[in-house]
């Protein structure tokens, strides 16, 4: 996480919480050792957020301070509301953690839109202790435009290794598919996430050839879920 996010992601703990927060409690929540959150601590101080406690003690936000509202209506909040929530049906696991944090975030400046309930079926958890491929890490070597080398069981059985020039991914109701230009095959193919028995973020970058890449995948496959205002 970034340290600008996890900077808010304090303040938003300290906000909701009702008693002093240890440390130890603020590292188990962000991931990161007690010293962090020291040196995070210290930084809010740093910048005047109204933070007040102690090693060994606990931390705590003045009463009062507050961060600028959302200005979402009441339609919206219920979107946002049900959008996050279908995260879970995504199985991707860092993203329903950064679904969770963005309700909370919402939450603390709007009524609870609670009463829209999702049904959590859908595509397989991306469970690392399942030996199931990290879809993070898919989105990072999307994001990054690098090279990915990937094992891969097809529907007949088949195990192939590949590298891939990975483009985009689309979330199905039942499975998710990694979109790329395969070196293997010479073209753009399709991959789910439930039959990769391995993924490897590689060094060797694609960025300047990505952009093109990607509108040709998009104009020839069609792929075009984008909303338009």
């Amino acid at each position: 996480m970034p340290r600008s996010n996890r900077l808010f992601e304090i303040i938003q703990i300290l906000r909701a919480a009702r008693a002093p927060v240890r440390a130890e409690d603020l590292a188990d929540k962000l991931e990161v050792s007690k010293r962090t959150v020291y040196r995070d601590i210290a930084a809010l101080q740093a910048m005047r957020t109204p933070v007040e406690g102690e090693a060994g003690v606990g931390y705590m936000l003045r009463k009062g301070y507050d961060l600028p509202p959302l200005n979402f209506d009441e339609e919206e909040i219920e979107a946002l509301h049900v959008g996050l929530a279908m995260l879970i049906r995504t199985g991707d696991g860092a993203l329903q953690q950064a679904a969770a944090r963005v309700s909370r975030k919402i939450a603390n400046v709007h009524d609870s839109a609670d009463w829209l309930q999702v049904a959590p079926w859908g595509a397989p958890q991306d469970d690392p202790e399942l030996a199931c491929v990290s879809i993070a890490l898919l989105r990072r070597a999307v994001r990054s435009a690098r090279k990915l080398g990937l094992s891969y069981v097809d529907k007949e059985g088949q195990q192939t290794t590949r590298v891939l020039r990975p483009l985009g991914l689309i979330y199905h109701v039942d499975c998710t598919l990694l979109a790329g230009w395969c070196e293997l095959r010479g073209g753009f193919r399709h991959f789910r996430t439930d039959r990769m028995l391995g993924a490897e973020l590689l060094d060797q970058s694609f960025a300047e050839e990505a952009p093109a890449l990607r509108r040709l995948w998009r104009e020839q496959e069609d792929w075009n879920y984008i909303f338009s205002p």
